[in-house]
């Protein structure tokens, strides 16, 4: 296998789609390195594991050799992005945005290596457009092609209000591309319109155009949707060691095999022989161990990882939990039912104000992992463990519908 196989063997991993594969093969050919943009808008303090996924990509071509310039849209992120949104988005100021941004500058470096990684700011150029500058760029595309984006469409037809500002959110974010003269642009599924516009406006500033490779949304802890803070199923990266194991242990195992495919660093073939032993009788827990060790020790060190691990076979494995648990069968689990309700359907809690009360005081966990948001709703396939306070365990499994 040629080195030009090898590496494309490596990027095509947990990739969705690649714009133009022929394209990327001939870059790669050349033998020169790269240069590959990712950009995130610094529009929550936080970031979670889905936002590690690009960044492993990222991390992943680095060790190829190739220039990772990861871009802050301290500029686009005061516009706010509209995609997947079905109302305009609040702008940020430029504080918040910058307050942010620095915290952002903290957290990637847990995945990238900072002494190989350009971090940069579309406020750069995009202070520097004119009015003349922007109607310009405005030009180059018609209203008739930002409606072809899938959230637009969906706004314009539903007669939802669409601000003129969210149309220059996709050209100023193509325009990062020129400015940048990206070889490689990566994204999320849903960038993907944003990420054509940065091919587009390239040609229209006479640039070869960027190979776009975009990502697939990670799952969150319930498997079905992807990972999000609203959604309340998500790993925040800065999170303790124990609440970051615990989590990933609370996944299902077919959630866990993604995972292993977009957020661990182990090589394909490590991951395949992990499958096989699965396969061939060991214990799936045993390797989703594994996977919380690496994220663990990703955020925090190897040390803190061990221990949460110690600390979650001793609270949940070694006699903690009651040899019988009862068992109660909730419809509709898998679409979601609200954890309040749940707490009462299984007699932990008589009444709405005194679950909100327990989970408001820490004292529920889901799988292992402390849950204190009243509006948190269990959406899952499988069996889990529901515990209030220390002595009290319900298992709780999906009623299936009667035939």
């Amino acid at each position: 296998m040629s080195s030009v196989d090898e590496a494309l063997a490596i990027i095509k991993r947990g990739v969705e789609e690649i714009i133009v594969e022929s394209e990327l093969i001939e870059k790669l050919k050349s033998g020169k390195p790269l240069r590959v943009k990712a950009g995130f808008d610094p529009t929550a303090p936080d970031l979670h594991l889905g936002h590690t996924v690009l960044l492993t990509k990222m991390r992943q071509l680095q060790d190829l050799g190739h220039e990772i310039q990861f871009l802050i849209g301290d500029f686009t992120g005061m516009i706010g992005d509209p995609s997947g949104k079905n109302e305009t988005r609040p702008p940020l100021t430029r504080e918040q945005v910058n307050e942010n941004a620095l915290t952002y500058q903290k957290q990637v470096f847990k995945v990238l290596d900072k002494n190989k990684t350009q971090v940069m700011f579309n406020s750069k150029w995009g202070d520097q457009l004119s009015a003349v500058d922007l109607i310009k760029l405005a030009a180059t595309h018609t209203v008739a092609r930002m409606l072809e984006r899938d959230d637009f469409y969906k706004r314009f037809t539903a007669a939802q209000p669409i601000a003129i500002h969210e149309f220059m959110y996709p050209l100023l974010q193509g325009y990062d591309s020129v400015a940048m003269r990206s070889d490689i642009e990566l994204g999320g599924t849903d960038q993907k319109f944003n990420l054509l516009m940065g091919r587009e406006l390239q040609k229209h500033y006479g640039q070869t155009p960027q190979v776009i490779i975009t990502m697939p949304l990670l799952p969150g802890l319930d498997g079905v949707r992807k990972m999000s803070k609203s959604l309340g199923n998500y790993i925040g990266i800065t999170e303790s060691a124990d609440e970051i194991f615990g989590k990933v242990m609370s996944i299902s195992d077919e959630t866990m095999w993604l995972w292993f495919e977009l957020v661990s660093f182990r090589s394909i073939e490590e991951i395949k022989q992990l499958r096989d032993d699965v396969n061939q009788g060991m214990n799936p827990r045993d390797v989703k161990f594994l996977l919380g060790e690496e994220i663990t020790a990703r955020f925090h060190d190897k040390a803190a990882a061990q221990q949460a691990r110690t600390n979650f076979i001793s609270q949940f494995q070694k006699g903690q939990m009651p040899d019988k648990i009862p068992e109660f069968e909730i419809a509709n689990l898998e679409n979601g039912v609200n954890l309040v309700f749940i707490l009462q359907a299984v007699g932990f809690a008589d009444s709405a104000s005194a679950a909100n009360r327990l989970i408001e005081q820490g004292g529920v966990r889901i799988d292992g992992v402390r849950i204190q948001d009243r509006t948190h709703k269990i959406v899952s396939t499988k069996e889990i463990i529901l515990q209030a306070g220390k002595r009290r365990f319900a298992k709780i499994i999906s009623k299936r519908p009667a035939k």
